[in-house]
C-alpha cells in the first residue's frame, strides 16, 4: 500500500516508518525543508515539501496515496488549537479530493467528562478526530495516554522530574489513573490499523496495567534505583505545577504546560477492543516495568551504530535533545530557582 506518514520525524514517526517498509509498504513522508538532514531511513523513502498550514501543499502531497497517517500535532503556541484544527481541515479536505481509502490518527485518550471539562489540549485532540472522521475515507483513531519510551515527551518528563528531584511534592490532585502503554505496542496496533474494519471508530491502546500518576512516579524511581520519597501537597494550581515542571526539565515547555492540564481525569483505556481488530493474533502487550526498563538503555552503548536492529523502545538517531535524560550537566540549584521565579512570574500575571 502506498502510505503518506505526516509527522514522519517526531517521536512516534520516526518509529513508525522503518515498520511500515518492513511490512512492505512504500512511504511517503513530509518536511517543511528539502535541505535538512534526512532520518536514518531517509533514503528508502519519498520525501515531499509540506507545510501542514498550507492547503495547497496538503493537497499536492496527499495526491496519489491510499492512506495517510495523521501524527501531527501542536502544543508549541498558545494558538495549537486554531493550527491543529485548520490542518486537520486541510488534510480531510485532500482526503476527499483524491479519494484516500484510509486515515490513521493516533489521538489521546478522552476522559468520560463533560466536554466543558476537558483540557484544551484533548479537546483539541478531540476535535482533530471529528473533523477527520467526517471525511469520506475510513479514519481509525487511537487514543493513548502515557506513551512509554525513550525520547516519549512524557515519559522524558517523568524521567527528568525523577532524575532531578531528590523529593517529589505531589498535587493532591494528581492521585487519578494512568494506563500507560510502551510505544512498541502502539506501533503496532498503527501498523494494524491499515487493514482493520470500517467504519470509522476510534480505539482505546493502554498498557497492561493502570495505577495512579503518584504510583507511575514511584514505580519509575524503584526500577531507575532512585529513593525519591513523596509529599502529597494539596491545592497547587495546576499552572504553577506547569511551570514548576517546565521550569525543571528540558521538554519544551508549552508542551509539558498542555499535558500537565489534562492530568485532572483518569486517562485509561475505556474499552479493549485494540487487541482483537489491530493487534496479531497472541500478541502480549509489553509490561509496564519491562517498558521502562527497556525505555532506559544508555545512549551511549545503544545509539544505534545500526539503529536498524535497535529496540524502538530505546535512543535512535533522530530523537530530539532533551530526550534520553536531557542535560545531566545543568545545575539543579539554577534549575530549581528558575522553576520558583517562572512560577512566581505567572502567579504574579507577568
Amino acid at each position: 500500500m502506498k502510505v503518506l506518514v505526516t509527522g514522519a520525524t517526531g517521536y512516534v514517526g520516526g518509529r513508525l516508518v522503518p515498520r511500515l517498509l518492513a511490512e512492505g509498504h512504500e512511504v511517503r513522508t513530509t518536511t517543511r525543508d528539502l535541505d535538512k538532514p534526512a532520518p536514518w531511513w531517509g533514503d528508502r523513502v519519498e520525501v515531499v515539501e509540506m507545510d501542514i498550514g498550507d492547503e495547497r501543499s496538503v493537497d499536492a502531497a496527499i495526491r496519489g496515496v491510499e492512506a495517510v497517517y495523521y501524527l501531527v500535532h501542536g502544543m508549541d503556541g498558545g494558538d495549537f488549537e486554531d493550527t491543529d484544527r485548520a490542518a486537520a481541515h486541510h488534510v480531510a479536505t485532500a482526503v476527499d479530493t483524491h479519494g484516500v481509502q484510509r486515515v490513521v490518527y493516533l489521538s489521546g485518550i478522552v476522559p468520560e467528562v463533560d466536554h466543558d471539562d476537558l483540557s484544551a489540549h484533548v479537546s483539541s485532540r478531540l476535535e482533530v478526530e471529528e473533523i477527520l472522521g467526517r471525511s469520506s475515507a475510513v479514519v481509525i483513531t487511537l487514543r493513548a495516554a502515557v506513551l512509554v519510551g525513550s525520547a516519549s515527551t512524557s515519559f522524558e518528563i517523568i524521567r527528568q522530574v525523577s532524575e532531578r528531584v531528590p523529593v517529589q511534592t505531589v498535587p493532591a490532585w494528581m492521585n487519578t489513573q494512568v494506563q500507560p502503554v510502551a510505544v512498541v505496542d502502539v506501533i503496532e496496533a498503527l501498523v494494524g490499523a491499515l487493514d482493520a474494519p470500517g467504519p470509522s471508530r476510534h480505539y482505546d491502546v493502554g498498557g497492561p496495567e493502570a495505577l495512579s500518576y503518584a504510583a507511575l512516579l514511584d514505580r519509575y524511581a524503584a526500577i531507575a534505583g532512585l529513593s525519591r520519597p513523596q509529599v502529597e501537597v494539596p491545592l497547587l494550581p495546576t499552572d504553577l505545577v506547569g511551570s514548576l515542571v517546565a521550569a525543571l526539565t528540558d521538554v519544551p515547555s508549552p508542551t509539558v504546560r498542555a499535558l500537565v492540564q489534562s492530568l485532572h481525569h483518569d486517562m485509561v483505556a475505556a474499552e479493549d477492543d485494540v487487541r482483537r481488530d489491530l493487534l496479531p493474533t497472541g500478541y502480549e502487550l509489553v509490561p509496564l516495568d519491562d517498558a521502562i526498563r527497556r525505555s532506559l538503555a544508555d545512549p551511549r552503548v545503544e545509539s544505534a551504530d545500526d539503529p536498524e536492529q535497535a529496540d524502538p523502545m530505546g535512543p535512535l538517531p533522530q530523537d530530539p535533545s532533551w530526550s534520553s535524560g536531557g542535560d545531566t550537566d545543568a545545575s539543579l540549584l539554577a534549575r530549581s530557582a528558575d522553576a520558583v521565579r517562572g512560577a512566581v512570574d505567572r502567579v504574579r500575571g507577568t
